[in-house]
């Protein structure tokens, strides 16, 4: 299994893992170092550790990483590698066609890169029409991108649709609703953003529904949690101005964020490019809190509109606004009913059982 991030093994591919080693397999990991794999102590499994410049552009280091995860099948010789993520995706189906070891892709999303009209757009566009010509199955998190893949001609051969990577309901349990006013007096009414610190990630448009929403609703609170990227570190002066004026709280990453979302009454997720599938709107949902996020692919298949969370169109700070004073209007049993209904919705259309059957299968299916 290959990845970029700790956190899209521990919170997305345990029970895939788990699965696997039940089922006899021996697992191989390959995904660069992070603190998620101390919670992982109790699975067995083979580690690697690569290094991988997830967002950067170097020839060199890429080249690196294609050696790296040729030398690694070479060692290893799996029966079967799966990929996630863009650069293990591109260079992990690569070196496998290189030995000739069966890949299955998974799509966890598209970002920036479709959008932007440039020399490297086209490049990586090739490279993933490459990659993806070697793959005996390519899976999608959502029906747009996989639409686009197909119209673009980026997959020919046998792909499919999954529920991204589902969530597990069991761990993340409905969680007790907390009391909350209405945004101007009374119990503070929180709100979590949760996610890389990233521009693509709708960060800006975050910090600024907030700064326009506390002016006019002081018993309200806006959490941010997650990892500020490395290529985007002037968010660590940002966040703390914003914080020193009351507007957000920056948490940092969590190893559990749980009890962060436990402690809130909806999770924001303003996406301005989209997602494979949002495991954090999952995760959220299944926790019983109303979502509010943008109509981008990954995001909105996560609610029903005005029955378990609002929807906006993506990069429109002031409709995003509308939607959080439409939700600070409702009464707090509203809110709660809110949450128990996306829970429900979540549980029939997005359970992790699904995305873990669908990989058996076609594994099944290649090595026999």
């Amino acid at each position: 299994m290959l990845t970029n991030n700790d956190d899209d093994i521990y919170c997305f591919r345990k029970e895939l893992v788990e699965r696997f080693i039940s089922e006899g397999f021996k697992v191989l990991i390959s995904c660069p170092y992070g603190e998620k794999f101390e919670l992982m102590q109790g699975v067995e499994f083979i580690y690697d550790d690569p290094e991988i410049d997830r967002r950067g552009t170097n020839v060199v280091k890429d080249a690196k990483l294609l050696l790296h995860y040729f030398n690694l099948f070479r060692k290893h010789r799996p029966s079967v590698v799966l990929t996630y993520t863009a650069k293990p995706n591109i260079y992990g189906s690569f070196a496998a066609k290189a030995l000739g070891i069966p890949v299955i892709s998974n799509v966890t999303g598209f970002g920036s890169v479709i959008r932007k009209k440039s020399f490297t757009q086209k490049l990586v566009m090739t490279l993933f029409k490459i990659a993806y010509s070697f793959s005996a199955c390519v899976m999608f998190q959502n029906s747009t991108n996989m639409k686009f893949a197909e119209e673009t001609g980026l997959v020919k051969g046998e792909h499919k649709l999954i529920p991204g990577s589902g969530v597990n309901t069991k761990r993340y349990p409905s969680a007790p609703y907390p009391d909350g006013g209405n945004g101007i007096e009374g119990e503070k009414v929180v709100f979590n953003y949760i996610g890389r610190i990233l521009h693509d990630k709708g960060v800006d448009d975050y910090i600024s529904a907030a700064e326009i929403i506390k002016k006019k609703y002081p018993a309200t609170e806006f959490n941010l949690l997650g990892f500020i990227e490395p290529t985007e570190s002037h968010y660590e002066k940002d966040l703390k101005e914003l914080e020193e004026r009351g507007i957000v709280k920056y948490h940092g990453s969590q190893k559990d964020i749980k009890p962060f979302v436990t402690a809130s009454h909806a999770t924001i997720h303003p996406s301005t490019y989209g997602e494979g599938m949002s495991n954090v709107l999952l995760e959220s949902a299944s926790s019983a809190r109303p979502i509010i996020t943008t109509d981008n692919p990954g995001c909105m298949e996560t609610l029903v509109d005005n029955v378990t969370g609002f929807m906006y169109h993506g990069g429109n700070v002031s409709e995003l606004c509308e939607k959080i004073e439409k939700f600070l209007a409702l009464d707090n049993e509203q809110r709660k009913e809110m949450g128990i209904k996306g829970r429900e919705y979540i549980k029939e259309n997005f359970s992790r059982n699904i995305v873990v059957q669908a990989y058996m299968d076609k594994i099944n299916e290649v090595l026999n």
